[in-house]
């Protein structure tokens, strides 16, 4: 049984699954689906293509699935996906794909912070966090695990690894390689997210790897090509280097920049 306060407009054709509460002054249309024990806050506004899973919560103020802010978009049918477990803040605003790729994509368990911003065609790992105030432009790919710092922006078509962590108020207008800590204004290489990377198991063998590869990555002496020829001269095959490579292979805007010197 679903608890719908009375000022809601909720549509009839809305697909909606059991123990749904829906606050005073939300607004959701036709086409949405919302999943079991989802909490949906006041004055929230949920449009068409909006696919919600269970047990989200979505605070006060939210607009979820509006168009997208693309001069090219024609009304075409195209959507937002939200996984279970999600949590998303006061204001946070997620636009709908566009033709492109027709959808924005948000992953489960993540936890989006007042105010953050997803635009279309965008997508968004499990396990993530954007805080207070992060911009996400179009066509970015934000994967599992990632953090990003309060009122940083995304530059559109960036990829932002596994296992990031994004210092607040920086701007990202390269590409993030996984595992790895950035800041700085141009945004910097500043070693491993250690901490992150000790919270999710990693053992002390795999971190020590990753700095090894990462201090080669990040020499000044070379470049990327020089580096990945050194890398697999220099140690066996293992999943995250194959990792670290696929993600440069597809890289399309280049490295955040390099750190003068060598991690400690």
């Amino acid at each position: 049984m679903n608890n719908i306060h009375s000022s809601a407009v909720v549509s009839p054709n809305a697909k909606m699954g059991d123990n749904i509460t829906v606050s005073p002054f939300a607004y959701i249309q036709d086409d949405v689906e919302i999943g079991d024990g989802t909490f949906i806050g006041p004055s929230v506004c949920i449009y068409n293509g909006a696919r919600i899973g269970k047990n989200v919560k979505i605070y006060q103020g939210t607009s979820v699935a509006h168009r997208p802010q693309d001069l090219k978009f024609k009304d075409e049918q195209t959507f937002v996906y939200i996984g279970d477990n999600t949590t998303i803040h006061e204001f946070v605003t997620l636009h709908r794909g566009t033709e492109a790729t027709k959808m924005t994509k948000i992953g489960s368990n993540v936890l989006l912070m007042a105010y953050s911003h997803i635009a279309h065609d965008t997508t968004i790992g499990d396990n993530c966090i954007l805080a207070n105030g992060v911009q996400i432009a179009g066509h970015v790919h934000v994967d599992d695990w990632a953090i990003i710092g309060g009122l940083s922006p995304v530059h559109q078509f960036c990829y932002v690894g596994k296992h990031v962590m994004i210092g607040g108020g920086f701007r990202a207008v390269q590409d993030v390689p996984p595992f790895i800590l950035c800041a700085g204004e141009p945004l910097k290489y500043e070693g491993l997210n250690v901490v992150g990377l000790r919270r999710r198991g990693f053992s002390r063998e795999q971190i020590e790897l990753l700095k090894k590869v990462y201090n080669i990555i990040y020499s000044p002496h070379f470049n990327i090509s020089q580096a990945k020829e050194k890398i697999v001269n220099e140690f066996p095959p293992d999943p995250l280097i194959d990792e670290i490579f696929a993600f440069i292979a597809k890289s399309k805007r280049g490295l955040v920049g390099k750190k003068t010197g060598h991690q400690e």
